[in-house]
């Protein structure tokens, strides 16, 4: 499948290149001034489930900041997702108003024993009896370790693997909408996390 990647790396002094399975396919600048400067772009055929980073001067492989599949967390190297193929089963699904909402603030790695999305499924009826209507998931951008309160995400894009990654997220999604509860996210975007960053 062909893809476009592309980077902002205002500070690659001279390349910057996309690593796709070890091999180093050399992107080009398209913008050096004005609101772009630094911004980087290939065009490749690669398949979804690829592993792949991006090298800036010839040093180390990075994961891609933007990435939506770490499987292996910050540190590892960033997957090709294609986020169209989930089966969704909500096609009815017509969205809720947030006046009136009744909102269950919902802790992926604290919510059940099994701490991953679908763990979190199986209680979800729970939370219907409760009376309530819209599910806010606490921050699941990806972070490294196991468990945490998400605070610390590096990754905006990716979701956390260790609760079920975007698979799992997208069936937590799906089921949610099959029970009629909307779903909301708590996302922090104004600080990183100290490692992984």
């Amino acid at each position: 499948m062909n893809r476009r990647f592309t980077l902002w790396a205002p500070y690659a002094e001279a390349r910057v290149d996309l690593v796709v399975d070890g091999r180093r396919l050399p992107m080009r600048l398209v913008a050096d001034e004005g609101p772009d400067s630094g911004l980087w772009i290939v065009d490749a055929d690669v398949a979804a489930g690829v592993r792949y980073g991006f090298s800036l001067d010839g040093g180390g492989v990075l994961p891609d900041p933007r990435g939506v599949h770490l499987p292996e967390g910050p540190h590892g190297l960033t997957r090709t997702y294609d986020l169209g193929s989930f089966p969704w089963t909500d096609a009815g699904w017509g969205g809720a108003p947030l006046a009136g909402s009744v909102l269950y603030e919902l802790h992926i790695g604290t919510f059940t024993p099994g701490r991953t999305f679908d763990a979190a499924i199986e209680r979800l009826d729970h939370l219907v009896d409760l009376g309530v209507t819209m599910v806010e998931v606490m921050p699941i951008a990806s972070f490294p370790g196991r468990h945490g309160w998400g605070y610390d995400g590096v990754a905006p894009f990716a979701v956390h693997q260790p609760y079920g990654g975007p698979d799992g997220f997208m069936r937590f999604v799906d089921a949610c909408h099959a029970r009629g509860l909307a779903v909301c996210l708590d996302v922090v975007y104004n600080h990183l996390g100290p490692d992984g960053n």
